[in-house]
């Protein structure tokens, strides 16, 4: 998704203090900049509590209750937010609220949550005529049930390289993969998985993905050049979790289908699927197969106007859960990042490189630390772009070796991250919590160990 804000890493000079990286926002709007403070060791850690709260009072309630589904995700980032408006200070109270709700307000938010709204409406609207039944039996036919699971892997690879959007990719193709996961007797949430995980490889890699282009720009390397860096590190991960998903689904038995192609309640989901891979923007994908759905209900007769209408409000109201995380999510992230505690991991990252290898870690760390305090990957590398590029130079790292760690990073941890866009859509649309799917996102966690392992021994490293 693009993005109209500007992160930056300057080094601001404080009287008797010395140097540290800060971190600014320069939004379109004109805001003015606003430096963030130098934090101490104990108070850049309390600033990043939040986060703590959140995951101890989920995970350990659910531990505890044995069932993640007890726990209300939406009651534990309320927990988490309230902790935020304690320990960031010296604000007022006031000037916390409008600052929580400028994080939330924000125009990325706000296009995630018009995405997620016009998701389900056209979920349900596919399900109520057939589409789904009928995308799931078509594909069924064509493939053998013990090949499911990899060909939809596969399949989220190619949609998502050749879209360069990772929530793209999870709207068009989830519902299908639910559908599939029904039928075949696959585990929903290792489906899921495969999607997801799927659709962070075309996010990583893709041409016209933002990650890349702010990768890229940030570390002055041609896109060709990083590609070449990247691939050489996720293919291995690649075709890895290819085979792992091969070896899960042959045992899986053979599905019986109708014979007869439904192709009109087929057409939905031909067209989202054609117009995203043309590169056509998410919202404008999901308006034409909202449209397309409405077409097949008129022309099919056993569908009912009103009954239409009312699966596509079901659909509409069903994301109201995902849409209040999402609003706490960014509105407590910009509290964190307000008070410092994006800089305050860079700076502490940043002061003990002492060779290459930790340097190259370093790079990535910032990448992982920084995306994991604002939930969204391509912000993550721009925050930390320019201090990467100066650590890249200093210890004769490529930038394109620099542009792939901090791209490959971001996207680890993104593919991971419980109340990220793409975790909290494709739980959504499969009908189960992202704790749930975060055990079977094979693709993400295999990623990030190639690149370890990269890094560790010095693989395709070019000086």
């Amino acid at each position: 998704m693009a993005m109209d804000a500007r992160f930056s890493l300057t080094i601001v000079p404080r009287a008797g203090k010395l140097w540290h990286p800060t971190l600014h926002l320069c939004a379109v709007n004109n805001e003015n900049n606003t430096e963030i403070p130098c934090l101490t060791h104990s108070r850049g850690l309390w600033i990043l509590s939040p986060l703590a709260v959140f995951f101890l009072l989920y995970v350990t309630t659910s531990v505890i209750v044995g069932d993640f589904y007890k726990m209300p995700v939406t009651v534990a980032f309320m927990a988490a937010c309230t902790w935020a408006f304690v320990v960031c200070k010296p604000q007022s109270f006031n000037e916390r609220i409008e600052r929580f709700s400028r994080g939330a307000a924000h125009s990325n938010i706000m296009m995630m949550v018009w995405i997620f709204v016009l998701a389900g409406a056209f979920a349900q609207s596919a399900k109520y005529i057939g589409s789904v039944d009928a995308t799931v039996n078509l594909t069924l036919s064509l493939l053998p049930a013990n090949m499911v699971l990899a060909g939809v892997f596969l399949a989220a690879c190619i949609i998502s390289l050749s879209i360069g959007t990772s929530v793209g990719t999870i709207v068009a193709l989830m519902p299908v993969a639910v559908g599939l996961a029904d039928k075949s007797g696959a585990n929903l949430a290792l489906m899921a998985g495969g999607v997801i995980g799927g659709a962070f490889f075309g996010d990583n890699l893709s041409f016209i993905s933002d990650t890349t282009i702010a990768a890229t720009r940030t570390q002055g390397c041609a896109m060709r050049d990083k590609f070449r860096a990247n691939f050489r590190i996720v293919l291995p991960a690649a075709i890895l979790v290819l085979l792992i998903y091969v070896a899960l689904g042959w045992h899986l038995a053979p599905v019986e289908v109708p014979q007869q192609a439904e192709w009109l309640k087929v057409l939905p989901y031909l067209l989202v699927l054609g117009t995203a891979l043309c590169g056509v923007n998410v919202m404008k994908v999901l308006i034409l197969g909202l449209i397309s759905t409405g077409v097949v209900a008129m022309v099919d007769s056993s569908c009912k106007t009103m009954e239409g209408v009312s699966a596509m409000g079901t659909g509409m109201t069903g994301m109201g859960e995902l849409i209040i995380v999402t609003l706490l999510a960014a509105g407590m992230l910009e509290l964190i990042r307000y008070n410092g505690g994006l800089a305050y991991i860079i700076r502490h990252l940043t002061s003990h490189i002492h060779e290459r290898c930790g340097a190259e870690l370093s790079i990535a760390l910032m990448a992982a630390l920084a995306n994991f305090c604002t939930a969204n990957n391509t912000v993550a590398i721009v925050a930390v772009g320019d201090i990467a590029k100066s650590v890249a130079q200093k210890y004769d790292i490529s930038p394109s070796r620099s542009a792939s760690l901090l791209d490959t990073a971001s996207c680890v941890i993104q593919g991971i991250l419980p109340y990220g866009a793409q975790m909290l859509m494709g739980s959504a649309l499969a009908g189960i919590t992202a704790f749930a799917i975060i055990p079977y996102l094979f693709y993400p966690f295999v990623m990030g160990l190639s690149a370890l392992v990269f890094v560790v021994f010095g693989l395709a490293e070019k000086k």
